[in-house]
C-alpha cells in the first residue's frame, strides 16, 4: 500500500504530459563531507588524497523511499596547478526510478589573500532508468507510460567557485548547466539546473573543543531549500551535532576518527513534514579517508663567490 502511494505520486508528473521536469538532486545531511558532488571547485583543496563513501536511506518505512549511495574522491595535482576529482552516485533510487551520475572534475587552485580559491568544472553523464512493471494504474495501454525497463542519458556539466582559509570556507556552484534532455520510450525528462551556496566556519572554544557551523542553500529556481547544522569537535577526534532542514527535518549527527585520517559519521533525520506519519525517519552513514603524502623538500643551492 505504501509503495502504491509513492508510485502514484511519481506518476502524477506524467499525467498531464509525457514531458517531466526533474526534482532536486539527492540531499545529504552530512553535507560538509560531500562538497565535491555539488561544487567542482573543491577538487584538490584539502591538499590530500581523499575518498568519501555515503549511504542514505530517506523516509525509512515509507515504501519506495529514496535510497542513495555516493562516492567522491579528489586529490591535488601540482603539474595541473590544481586538483582533480570524481563523484559517483550509483544507487540513487526513488520508487520505480533509478539514477546514475558520474562526473570527473578539475579545479584550478590559486593563493588568494589568506586562503586558496578553486575555480572548477566537471563533465559527466547522467542516466535515468524506469521500471514500468512497478506502476499501478487504471488505464492500461496508455502509450505514455512504459510497461518494462527503459533508460536514457545525457551529458552533464557543472561549474563552481570554492574559497577556503584555515577557518572559513565559501562555495558557489551550479550543476546540470545545459539542462540536458533524457529520453526513454515515450517519456522525456529534463535535468533542472541547480544552484548551490555553501559556507562554514571553525571556531575554537577551548583547546579541546571546536564549534563548526555550516550551511547549504540549494535551488532549482522552482524550489529552494536551506540546511543549517553545527558540529562540536572534541579533542579533534569525536564530534556531535545538530541541524535543521527547512520545512523537512531536524537532524542529529555524531562521528569519530577511527584511526588517523579515517572518519566514520552517522546522522538521523527526524521528519517534520506530513511524511512523518508514514516514515520512521532518515538514516545516513559516512566513511571518509584522507592521505597527505609528504611533499619533497626543495633544496636551494647558492654559488660561493669565493670559489668560482
Amino acid at each position: 500500500m505504501r509503495l502504491t502511494r509513492v508510485l502514484l505520486l511519481w506518476m502524477a508528473g506524467f499525467a498531464v504530459s509525457p514531458t517531466a521536469i526533474a526534482q532536486q538532486d539527492p540531499q545529504f545531511s552530512q553535507h560538509p563531507f560531500t562538497k565535491l558532488t555539488v561544487n567542482p571547485g573543491f577538487a584538490g583543496s584539502n591538499e590530500a588524497i581523499c575518498g568519501t563513501l555515503v549511504y542514505r536511506n530517506q523516509w525509512t518505512g515509507f515504501g519506495g523511499e529514496p535510497k542513495t549511495m555516493l562516492f567522491t574522491g579528489d586529490m591535488p595535482v601540482d603539474v595541473l596547478h590544481g586538483g582533480i576529482g570524481l563523484s559517483v552516485y550509483a544507487a540513487d533510487q526513488l520508487g520505480a526510478e533509478k539514477n546514475l551520475n558520474i562526473r570527473g572534475a578539475y579545479a584550478y587552485q590559486a593563493e588568494l589573500g589568506m586562503g586558496r580559491l578553486g575555480v572548477g568544472v566537471d563533465v559527466g553523464y547522467h542516466q535515468k532508468s524506469l521500471d514500468g512493471s512497478k506502476f499501478v494504474f487504471n488505464d492500461a495501454g496508455d502509450g505514455n507510460i512504459p510497461t518494462g525497463n527503459v533508460s536514457g542519458g545525457s551529458l552533464d556539466l557543472g561549474l563552481g567557485l570554492y574559497y577556503a582559509t584555515d577557518r572559513l570556507y565559501v562555495g558557489l556552484s551550479s550543476t546540470h548547466l545545459q539542462e540536458g534532455d533524457i529520453k526513454y520510450d515515450n517519456v522525456r525528462t529534463s535535468l533542472a539546473r541547480h544552484y548551490w551556496l555553501m559556507a562554514g566556519y571553525s571556531l575554537d572554544l577551548t583547546p579541546s573543543l571546536t564549534l563548526k557551523p555550516a550551511m547549504l542553500v540549494k535551488s532549482d529556481a522552482v524550489s529552494t531549500q536551506l540546511d543549517v547544522n553545527a558540529n562540536l569537535m572534541i579533542n579533534n577526534r569525536f564530534w556531535v551535532g545538530a541541524g535543521y532542514r527547512l520545512q523537512d527535518a531536524v537532524i542529529v549527527t555524531a562521528g569519530l576518527e577511527i584511526m588517523p585520517n579515517l572518519k566514520l559519521g552517522y546522522s538521523y533525520d527526524y521528519t517534520t513534514s506530513d511524511i512523518r506519519t508514514y516514515s520512521s525517519g532518515t538514516h545516513e552513514v559516512m566513511l571518509g579517508y584522507c592521505f597527505r603524502p609528504n611533499k619533497p623538500i626543495k633544496r636551494m643551492f647558492h654559488r660561493n663567490v669565493r670559489m668560482l
